[in-house]
């Protein structure tokens, strides 16, 4: 399990559970996931503290110190301080930093500027919440073969769909790249498609083929549709065209399925 691809999300309806944790990460260039719950709140909130604290040493290492002219456009010209790990985590868990008062994080008195990029660069990269989940129809390549219905989930750049939404694994994942690189998003099925039992249809269009869907109801295919056109909206960055090197080979052939 490397630190690298590691990533946690408190997932209570999900697990049935209110203290459910969902754990992944990348196994052989698919994504493995463990579900995890404990009676005692506290119990997985410091789990959760503890891989988000072990993704901010990784990340410090990873992307280390930036320099002085990109801490000085993260905010203004002010002179430069270093920050360390245990201070950025301490600030992040205090109270002057609730929820309510995250908007207020550029004017806080306490904070350098390299403080704040650690802050603002680091930080969003600890551990992140799906962009959606839910249930939707699918079908296969040649758009010929019967729709089922699966569970799926968007996790970055990565959709990925299941027979349950506790497997372990996913039964098929695609990459969904930027409108820069052809990618689009349109509502609706082509006219000679059939054999789908929900009407709200969704067509992913990208440079190799499309993929249909179809979700139970109207608002499903607006959230739906918002989540793949954020993604797409969104230049890729240099270290995604090198994840899809990697693992395009497993995008659509997993576990023996196709996509």
């Amino acid at each position: 399990m490397k630190i690298e691809t590691l990533n946690a999300t408190f997932q209570p309806a999900k697990i049935g559970n209110p203290c459910g944790l969902q754990i992944t990460y990348l196994k052989d260039n698919s994504t493995r996931n463990i579900f995890v719950f404990h009676s005692d709140a506290k119990e997985m909130v410091d789990w959760f503290n503890a891989i988000r604290a072990a993704r901010f040493h990784y990340l410090q290492v990873a992307f280390p110190g930036a320099s002085d002219e990109e801490v000085r456009r993260t905010r203004g010209c002010r002179g430069a301080r270093d920050a360390s790990v245990e201070s950025a985590m301490a600030f992040l868990q205090s109270p002057s930093l609730s929820k309510g008062h995250r908007t207020s994080v550029y004017e806080h008195p306490s904070i350098s500027d390299r403080f704040l990029f650690i802050l603002l660069q680091l930080v969003p990269k600890l551990t992140r919440n799906f962009m959606k989940e839910g249930f939707m129809e699918k079908t296969g390549p040649k758009h010929t073969e019967g729709f089922k219905k699966r569970w799926f989930t968007m996790d970055d750049r990565r959709l990925m769909y299941f027979k349950d939404p506790l497997d372990a694994y996913a039964l098929g994942e695609v990459f969904i790249g930027s409108k820069e690189n052809s990618y689009t998003v349109l509502p609706g099925l082509p006219p000679s498609t059939q054999g789908y039992h929900w009407n709200h249809g969704i067509t992913i269009v990208t440079p190799d083929r499309k993929f249909l869907f179809a979700c139970e109801t109207e608002a499903e295919q607006r959230d739906w549709i918002a989540a793949f056109q954020r993604v797409i909206n969104r230049p890729m960055r240099p270290q995604e065209y090198a994840g899809v090197a990697k693992r395009i080979k497993t995008f659509f052939f997993l576990s023996g399925s196709t996509f």
